[in-house]
């Protein structure tokens, strides 16, 4: 699969989700009726190493990453307790090999905050993805509400 074809297959499969393209990253936001300025991003596709963030070596030619949030308990479920937040220009501790291909495991920067990434998934791979990303779609609808919800109350 290319990064296209999951964004296409994303977008056409969850409701209101919006593709945002920047710094060289895809970011893909839950976005009812476009309502707040970027929204709720809940999953990312990354083709290339940042200053902080170099532990998967995405800059190998052909190289991307899905990643994307699980909630406490389905991160706890596949991956044991979250890792400590790494130093700066760190990796977290995770045992994982993170430059490994087509494998789920804790992302190198962001494990603590409950992110998982797989490097250049296959078709097969991400179809079995697709649920975990639904769920991280259905925790950014959440989210969503609740900024609007605040929004509404701060305007009364």
């Amino acid at each position: 699969m290319t990064p296209d074809d999951i964004v296409s297959a994303l977008v056409s499969s969850l409701c209101d989700v919006v593709p945002k393209a920047s710094w060289g990253e895809t970011a893909l936001f839950y976005n009812r009726g476009r309502q707040l300025p970027n929204g709720v991003y809940f999953c990312t596709i990354k083709d290339h190493d940042g200053a902080n963030d170099r532990a998967s070596h995405l800059d190998r030619q052909g190289i991307f990453r899905l990643a994307f949030a699980l909630d406490n308990a389905t991160y706890v479920q596949y991956f044991g307790a979250k890792p400590p937040r790494p130093a700066k220009g760190c990796a977290a501790t995770s045992g994982h090999d993170y430059t490994k291909l087509n494998q789920l495991m804790p992302h190198p920067v962001y494990a603590w905050m409950g992110w998982v990434q797989v490097l250049c998934p296959t078709a097969e791979m991400f179809s079995t993805l697709q649920p975990l990303i639904g769920q991280a779609h259905r925790t950014a609808m959440a989210s969503f509400d609740k900024r609007i919800g605040r929004q509404k109350r701060s305007r009364q």
